[in-house]
């Protein structure tokens, strides 16, 4: 069984894009690599089960079992050593990617407070898109009363398009709602 976002953009959305940035070669279409999903865990440092904490949140997340990122230089005024845990990491592709992206952008985005749309100026000029979100409650699997602290995390979508104008136009047929 495939992902139903990925079914919709091979059926609709890659020939539309084709068609649009008049791209012959069918392998040429700009589509999804991977979406990697990071949580820093500054306060980490001090207390060391804050990782397994934010370990915990991030598999139910992204379905995935996350990788624990290690320190890579010591910083003596954080009180930072060469391999410590510092942080949590997820690298999605394929039919989770696909899965993981359509309830963030159908379930996981409205939650936000105040939220009028994600900037449309994240992009990093090589077609690849990275936004922050302040905390992890927005995700329906998160169960309220087992957080201990509100945790955010930055979620990086990379493309294989070319520049930024085709990326926005293969986010924004995926649903990803950008503000005017």
């Amino acid at each position: 069984m495939t992902a139903r976002l990925k079914e919709r953009y091979q059926k609709e959305i890659a020939p539309a894009l084709a068609k649009e940035f008049n791209i012959k070669n069918p392998m040429a279409t700009p589509r999804l690599e991977k979406i990697v999903i990071n949580m820093g865990l500054g306060e980490a440092i001090g207390n060391s089960k804050i990782i397994d904490t934010a370990a915990d949140e991030l598999s139910s997340i992204a379905g995935q079992k996350p990788v624990t990122t290690k320190a890579k230089k010591s910083i003596a005024s954080f009180k930072l050593r060469e391999g410590m845990a510092i942080g949590s990491m997820v690298t999605l592709r394929g039919d989770r990617m696909y899965e993981f992206l359509d309830r963030f952008v159908s379930v996981a985005l409205p939650r936000v407070r105040d939220f009028r749309g994600v900037s449309p100026k994240a992009f990093d000029g090589r077609g690849n898109y990275t936004l922050g979100i302040r905390d992890q409650l927005i995700f329906p699997e998160i169960d309220f009363n087992k957080v201990d602290k509100t945790r955010g995390m930055d979620i990086s979508i990379v493309t294989t398009a070319k520049n930024d104008e085709q990326a926005r136009a293969l986010l924004k047929a995926l649903g990803m709602p950008f503000r005017q």
